[in-house]
């Protein structure tokens, strides 16, 4: 198998995996399920992942480089912070039963009892976190924002995010996207000293 094959056959692996792991959860996913799934041997699976922790893990990182890459385009733009800032609200936003944000949430779940798991989500979380810093203090910099702590505030809006987003994906139809959407305008609004409005 040359290597170029070997990442192709990887990748197609890891893109199978994530499907099987969004029907089936983390905790319920085999790697007979992905060897199934995937129409390939499991000795071809435990060719590329050591073990089952691993294979989750990397599934797991591989939805998240998805999600930071689309994050790094908009802190590698031109765009002034405020409208950095609201494209990464955008892009963090809860959207209810997509498959990321079904990945981020299991994996939080799981990462309690998988340590791979565990250090591979908090280093995904923790860029998310510091991208929003970097932005905040961009535009606390530049005069945008008014802002004593722009750790605590990133910190802060990002736990709002996450904490409504479990409860659309989980507890369907209990609030909407537009009310979760709205709620983290306001509260990021409020953190950094600009109109709701500058966010829309």
């Amino acid at each position: 198998m040359t290597r170029r094959s070997a990442e192709l056959r990887l990748d197609a692996l890891l893109r199978t995996a994530v499907d099987v792991i969004v029907e089936r959860g983390l905790a319920r996913t085999r790697t007979a399920d992905v060897a199934a799934a995937a129409g390939v041997s499991p000795s071809l699976v435990f060719y590329h992942f050591a073990n089952k922790e691993a294979l989750l893990a990397q599934a797991f990182a591989y939805v998240a480089e998805q999600d930071l890459a689309r994050m790094q385009t908009v802190i590698d733009s031109k765009a002034s912070p405020t409208e950095k800032l609201a494209k990464l609200l955008k892009q963090l936003a809860p959207t209810g039963r997509s498959v990321s944000w079904a990945i981020w949430i299991d994996g939080w779940s799981e990462a309690m009892r998988v340590p791979e798991l565990e250090k591979v989500s908090r280093r995904m979380d923790l860029r998310w976190k510091e991208a929003l810093t970097g932005v905040i203090a961009a535009g606390v910099a530049d005069g945008s924002f008014t802002c004593d702590d722009p750790v605590g505030a990133a910190w802060r809006i990002n736990a709002l995010i996450d904490g409504l987003a479990v409860q659309l994906t989980v507890h369907d139809k209990v609030i909407s996207r537009k009310q979760t959407t709205e709620w983290v305008r306001l509260a990021t609004a409020r953190e950094i000293g600009i109109s709701p409005n500058a966010l829309a």
